[in-house]
């Protein structure tokens, strides 16, 4: 006797339903598809995984919005892969884009003038210093505002944070960096301590 699968339809409607092994059911089916297709965008055995989770998590989370094409939910999964696989790569090009616009230390002190005195040296020194008490996240945001003079609203897009989130962090960036300067240092024109950008 032939074991006759049920459609996707069917699956579908159970899975609706919560039917945890239906939904099951349609991973198996077509994981294998929706993995190629990952990888084939994707260009990488990680990111395709990464990719194809995602997929499968978006079908779940919008499960009440997904049309079924000719009876079939892979057209849905392969165009959301698609849509994933193209923010995968956004974000890694906004990301190095990023770390390239941070400033290394040889490099920032390969552009200092010779000239400048001991006493400019010293300040930059403990603005390091004050710099150096930032969380990674923190000290990316302040870099992009202060020292690459992006607008508050391109930074938080840029390292994938809200612009309130971004207000916040970049507060309280400025509150420990205060904090970390010596005391005659707290009230000098130092342009990464300057009120929130507006």
């Amino acid at each position: 006797m032939e074991n006759v699968q049920p459609g996707d339809d069917v699956l579908w409607a159970e899975s609706l339903k919560g039917d945890a092994e239906a939904f099951g059911l349609l991973y198996d089916r077509y994981r294998g598809r929706v993995f190629r297709h990952a990888y084939r965008l994707a260009g990488g055995r990680h990111d395709a995984e990464d990719v194809t989770a995602a997929a499968f998590f978006e079908l779940w989370r919008r499960r009440e919005r997904v049309r079924l094409i000719d009876g079939s939910i892979l057209p849905w999964l392969l165009v959301t892969t698609t849509n994933t696989a193209r923010n995968l790569q956004r974000s890694k090009v906004r990301h190095r884009r990023l770390l390239d616009a941070i400033p290394r230390r040889g490099e920032a002190e390969a552009q200092l003038d010779p000239a400048y005195s001991n006493h400019e040296s010293s300040l930059n020194d403990e603005v390091a210093q004050a710099l150096a008490v930032l969380k990674p996240l923190d000290l990316r945001l302040v870099s992009l505002v202060v020292f690459e003079e992006l607008p508050l609203l391109a930074a938080a897009e840029a390292l994938g944070i809200s612009p309130g989130a971004a207000k916040v962090r970049m507060h309280r960036a400025r509150q420990k960096m205060k904090a970390a300067l010596p005391r005659s240092l707290r009230h000098a024109h130092s342009p990464a301590l300057k009120g929130d950008p507006s």
